[in-house]
């Protein structure tokens, strides 16, 4: 059976469950995301009442796309993980020592469930130690249910895009952030930036799948890079603190250079 058709079959089966779709084009993007794995789970998340619309795009990553949802009327965002063309290399280098997914089956699909595993679980950690983040609601496979940010299905911008007066408060909370998520939630985030922060009246931060333990061989690494990808934004707009220092006052060690 070819895509469309395929497509097709599962339209009129979520018709016949009473579940709505909008911005039909913007849903049906390719068959590398819609795949007959990804579309076997979205059917079991519909057929379980965890959605009640689905809509169009809100964005494309490096390895997902998000999609609008809503679940009883109130906004989802529906993250699905793209088990073609994911980066098999990337992914393995986060999985790799984090101890939590040492039995994960080295398959791509496998990665990528475990991946998907994975963001839901770092988001709750981070969820747990109160730092701002898109609540997890479930997930099946390779989709990530979260709750939406932002107002009238318009997501919040990115840091990047975003329009803020206290430059210095955002950078103190985003160093507070990072500071909570090491000593409470015990994770470092891996890839912090300007991209994987959103602006909506205080910053939020997402894409948590490739976040590591502290106990990652590689933490300390993924440290200083978010440390220094927040200073770098930051330095031309409010005062910033040296690296190695907010290094050592988060880590609680004592080194020159780490």
């Amino acid at each position: 059976m070819s895509f469309e058709k395929r497509l097709d079959k599962f339209d009129k089966r979520l018709e016949e469950m009473g579940v709505r779709i909008k911005d039909a084009d913007q849903f049906k993007v390719s068959e590398d995301v819609f795949d007959d794995v990804t579309l076997l789970a979205l059917y079991k998340l519909v057929h379980k009442k965890w959605l009640s619309v689905i809509g169009g795009s809100i964005s494309t990553g490096k390895e997902a796309n998000v999609f609008y949802g809503e679940r009883d009327g109130v906004g989802v965002a529906i993250k699905i993980y793209r088990i073609r063309t994911a980066n098999f290399t990337t992914m393995s280098s986060y999985i790799t020592g984090d101890r939590r997914f040492s039995r994960v089956k080295k398959s791509r699909k496998e990665l990528v469930f475990a991946w998907t595993r994975k963001e839901f679980s770092n988001l709750v950690r981070a969820q747990d130690a109160g730092i701002p983040v898109p609540e997890p609601l479930v997930w099946d496979r390779n989709i990530l249910i979260m709750s939406y940010l932002g107002e009238n299905e318009i997501p919040y911008p990115q840091l990047k895009n975003a329009d803020f007066e206290d430059a210095a408060g955002i950078y103190a909370t985003l160093m507070r952030y990072i500071d909570l998520l090491y000593n409470k939630a015990e994770l470092v985030h891996g890839d912090l930036s300007e991209f994987n922060i959103l602006y909506g009246k205080k910053p939020y931060l997402i894409d948590m799948g490739q976040s590591v333990t502290r106990d990652h061989p590689r933490a300390y690494q993924f440290l200083m890079r978010d440390i220094r990808n927040i200073n770098r934004f930051f330095k031309n707009r409010c005062d910033v603190r040296n690296d190695v220092e907010i290094f050592n006052s988060v880590t609680g060690l004592d080194t020159a250079e780490p």
